[in-house]
């Protein structure tokens, strides 16, 4: 039981918010939540010095929504955030945290989705807006994004979006805000530019510094692999080849837990969900069957999933990868208790390399790279597991009345050997999983290779703003594609990355070098991509402006030689680095 001093409640936020944190697994707050939650309630300015997954997501939402007017149906709280995923992470916190708040409505903006999602849901009047600078911005420009009535802004992650590039942008949407606002402000590190953000815009802020307390878990074999197939796919597989008695996959919604059980269902597998929308009996009836082996697969949330205390889980599934550091070594401590071995897998998609390294930073632990299970050890392992249901049954004590039934199996033919036999009921008992599976070469991930070039991918000029995103393709399979926007315009590299990445859909693994001209620009992609490619930017903006994106490869001769002989002459003629340096 919490001291009376060591809760929530004690720190001033309302019963609603209490009842939440309750009903989520929460009663004793982490270090920056007990000394954020008090400036923060008084409208104090703060700039936090914290490593992800200290709990601060928290430590700013509870005392916002604390001080939020519930009959104000307009943007009150601005929070911004360097990548989508963690816009949907903060987002679904905020409205986790006001589930007993009546007329709390949480928005998340950001590049990737359609505008008119977001418009639509702009018209409801969210109090709570969660967002990356670049979407934001977009509609600020649009005027479809209007903060009169703003109270406070929130910089999550600063130093990211820093690295990212988004230094401009912050600086912009800092400059369009009311004066009279509260701003909190979170960074791993306290960089100079972070310090100058501060002095600019913000009030003699407290500053909180927190020391990471994550630890390495030794008793856990921890991987990851890099999702290059459907991962549904792949999970079963994976789940194939591991021997375990029981595993918890960990998934980032709700949605989720009962769609992938729905999938392991039609594989075999005897799963089940568990998420934060289960009535309490059912999902202690849920945990009991884990518990006592009635049931060996378990799909949940983080939320759903705390407090979880299964002593026979002996691997754990990252189907999504965690935001932070703190997540990720709380999923991977449901297993290798009391004493036992434990393993971890992670899944990790192109566009997340820069959550798994932050990870193995925090966490000071190089986690090794896996491939996807090859065919030939998938017809080993179920060989194996059908060999193993032989055995069993040769010790049944009821096995002479099926030998007695052999002879009416085949009655009209002498010649019919019991081999032969035995390979029509192999056959028949394999199911939907063959037991002949052609071998096939599965190609190896370059994860550390591309790890160690990544570094050198952002390229900064004197003011630190992003200059280039020229990349080199192992091979030059590529499309030529010109974009009618250009430097005259405003626009910059990482501009034309994020929309092209964000609206289309597309890994940033398929994109390659984008030259910057004053009219117009022209990016490489790799080829293979979709052919409905181009309608998916049929209205995309970058800047308020349509980017009327088309194939140079299309053009003929004529066209292309006189549209490179441009480019070509542009190039030589240009002082900037961004024509000097190759990566």
């Amino acid at each position: 039981m919490a001291n009376i001093n060591d809760t929530f409640a004690h720190l001033g936020l309302n019963s609603l918010l209490v009842k939440a944190l309750n009903n989520m697994g929460y009663t004793k707050p982490s270090p920056i939540q007990e000394i954020c939650i008090p400036y923060l309630l008084k409208g104090r300015d703060v700039l936090g010095m914290a490593q992800t997954g200290s709990g601060k997501t928290a430590a700013f939402s509870l005392p916002l929504l604390h001080n939020i007017q519930l009959n104000l149906k307009a943007p009150q709280i601005l929070v911004l955030t360097p990548t989508r995923e963690l816009a949907v992470q903060v987002a679904e916190a905020f409205t986790d945290f006001s589930k007993y708040m009546k007329g709390v409505i949480v928005l998340a903006l950001y590049g990737g989705q359609r505008y008119d999602v977001q418009l639509k849901g702009l018209t409801k009047g969210p109090q709570i807006v969660v967002g990356t600078p670049g979407r934001l911005l977009d509609h600020l420009k649009r005027k479809t994004l209007i903060l009169s009535k703003l109270s406070c802004i929130v910089l999550d992650e600063a130093d990211e979006m820093l690295r990212m590039g988004f230094l401009e942008d912050v600086e912009n949407i800092m400059n369009q805000i009311p004066k009279n606002h509260q701003t909190a402000l979170f960074s791993a590190t306290m960089p100079e530019l972070i310090r100058r953000i501060s002095r600019r815009f913000m009030k003699t802020p407290k500053e909180i510094k927190i020391q990471s307390n994550v630890t390495n878990c030794p008793d856990i074999k921890q991987s990851f692999w890099i999702v290059n197939r459907r991962k549904t796919d792949a999970l079963v597989r994976f789940l194939e080849v591991e021997d375990f008695s029981a595993t918890i996959i960990f998934v980032r919604t709700k949605n989720a837990t009962l769609e992938i059980s729905e999938s392991l269902e039609k594989s075999g597998y005897n799963s089940a969900a568990l998420n934060g929308d289960m009535n309490q009996s059912v999902r202690e009836q849920t945990l009991e069957k884990l518990k006592d082996g009635r049931l060996d697969i378990l799909i949940a949330t983080d939320v759903a999933a705390r407090g979880l205390d299964v002593d026979r889980i002996s691997l754990v599934i990252n189907y999504d990868i965690p935001m932070d550091a703190e997540s990720y070594i709380h999923r991977i401590g449901r297993t290798g208790r009391a004493g036992r071995k434990g393993k971890a897998l992670l899944f990790v998609e192109h566009r997340e390399r820069r959550l798994l390294r932050n990870i193995e930073r925090i966490v000071k632990f190089n986690i090794s790279e896996v491939n996807l299970p090859k065919n030939d050890l998938l017809v080993e392992r179920r060989l194996k597991k059908i060999s193993e249901v032989i055995q069993k049954e040769l010790q049944s004590k009821d096995l002479e009345k099926y030998r007695n039934l052999l002879p009416k199996l085949y009655p009209f033919s002498n010649h019919l050997k019991i081999e032969n036999l035995a390979a029509v009921l192999l056959k028949m008992a394999q199911g939907d999983r063959p037991l002949i599976i052609p071998p096939e070469l599965i190609r190896k991930s370059t994860y550390h290779t591309i790890k160690m070039k990544e570094n050198k991918k952002y390229l900064y000029n004197k003011n630190n703003k992003f200059n280039n995103f020229n990349r080199k393709f192992i091979n030059n399979n590529v499309d030529l594609y010109r974009i009618e926007v250009g430097r005259n315009d405003g626009v910059e590299v990482r501009h034309i990355v994020g929309a092209v990445a964000n609206e289309g859909n597309i890994d940033s693994s398929k994109i390659g070098n984008v030259k910057l001209f004053p009219a117009y620009a022209t990016i490489e992609l790799s080829k293979g991509l979709s052919k409905d490619l181009l309608c998916n930017f049929k209205n995309t903006r970058i800047l308020n402006k349509l980017i009327r994106i088309k194939l140079l490869n299309n053009l003929n001769r004529k066209e292309r030689f006189i549209s490179n002989k441009r480019c070509n002459r542009f190039e030589k003629s240009s002082n900037s680095s961004f024509f000097k340096k190759r990566l």
